[in-house]
């Protein structure tokens, strides 16, 4: 068997997942000289890297050899797949969820919710207890994973880690970005906790998923104070003045704002509308946003691919994460905290 080349041997994960994301000549040669190894000689290369550095990420360095557009095996038009298929158990859930949240999410129930929760009365407790919390939650608006949400949180926060070392706040940003889904945990259903956000109060985008027929039963469909192109907004008011469909998004946002979390803004811009799909994804409600809204975009899209691409990754060794986590946590959301 012919040995191992030197420079391959020298590698360790780490930088072999750095070389896949650079286009520089020295990259381009260590990833055709791994990709030439025979099966064995891998293998024994893997066995070589395991001791010389600490992991760093939860993902197969194999799945790196993948092609781009693909992420763990899934392409990415097969990801948000909101087709009707009554024979589909996940996808008969996801539609009866959005149905459901389309019927009666008004305005005036979302305000009720702000006025319920926003007294940050219901319970106290550390962000770690509340992220373990989420083993027992499954997203019923989501047809991308059936697995606890605390899996995906350690999806999104690993991945970021990869391709972010240096943003630690970013890594905590992935890992906590669902916790305000605690709600279903205090008698809410799921329909006014998960899934997809939009402003409640204006003309329903022509994107939101189930959109062209569930809000036929919603009563502010039909009420002329709600249902014109501004609705109770004002041109160009900005996505701070706009009142979102309640959920997990804005409860975890306004969480932090008033426990004084010591994150950057960029993170919180994308906590309060990693679900705004409607928006970031689908280009809807361009005549409610200002200039600065572009920016928050950008940090929102820079988010929004490790939070959807991840669903299909490879399961995080949980209890091995959590000493750096608990770190972060205790770095910039440090103790009890009211919610």
């Amino acid at each position: 068997m012919k040995p191992i080349p030197r420079a391959v041997t020298a590698l360790t994960p780490y930088h072999f997942c750095a070389a896949r994301g650079s286009a520089d000549k020295t990259s381009g040669y260590l990833l055709s000289a791994l990709t030439a190894l025979s099966g064995d000689q891998r293998v024994r290369w893997v066995t070589r890297a395991r001791d010389r550095i600490p992991p760093v990420s939860v993902i197969d360095p194999s799945q790196l050899l993948r092609p781009e557009k693909v992420y763990d095996g899934k392409p990415v038009e097969a990801f948000r797949d909101y087709s009707i298929d009554e024979n589909d158990p996940i996808k008969e859930r996801v539609r009866r969820t959005y149905y459901e949240m389309h019927t009666k999410m008004t305005v005036d129930f979302a305000k009720g919710k702000r006025e319920k929760w926003l007294k940050f009365n219901t319970f106290k407790a550390n962000m770690k207890d509340v992220l373990i919390k989420l083993n027992e939650l499954v997203d019923e608006s989501d047809p991308d994973t059936d697995i606890p949400n605390i899996v995906h949180a350690f999806q999104t926060a690993e991945r970021i880690r990869l391709e972010h070392p240096d943003d630690d706040w970013f890594h905590l940003t992935g890992l906590i970005h669902d916790a305000g889904k605690i709600m279903a945990f205090y008698d809410e259903p799921q329909w006014c906790v998960v899934g997809d956000t939009f402003p409640v109060g204006c003309k329903w985008g022509p994107s939101i998923v189930y959109g062209d027929d569930s809000f036929k039963d919603n009563p502010d469909t039909y009420n002329p104070k709600y249902n014109t192109l501004y609705g109770m907004y004002k041109p160009n008011c900005g996505l701070e003045n706009l009142m979102m469909s309640w959920g997990h998004d804005e409860y975890l946002y306004q969480v932090l704002k008033h426990n004084k979390a010591k994150l950057p803004e960029q993170a919180f811009y994308m906590i309060r509308f990693h679900s705004f799909y409607p928006w970031h994804a689908g280009g809807d409600y361009k005549h409610l946003l200002t200039e600065k809204d572009n920016e928050v975009l950008q940090h929102v899209l820079e988010f929004n691919k490790y939070d959807l691409y991840t669903k299909s990754a490879a399961i995080p060794d949980i209890d091995a994460l959590w000493p750096y986590y608990e770190k972060l946590i205790e770095k910039y959301i440090p103790g009890e905290l009211e919610w």
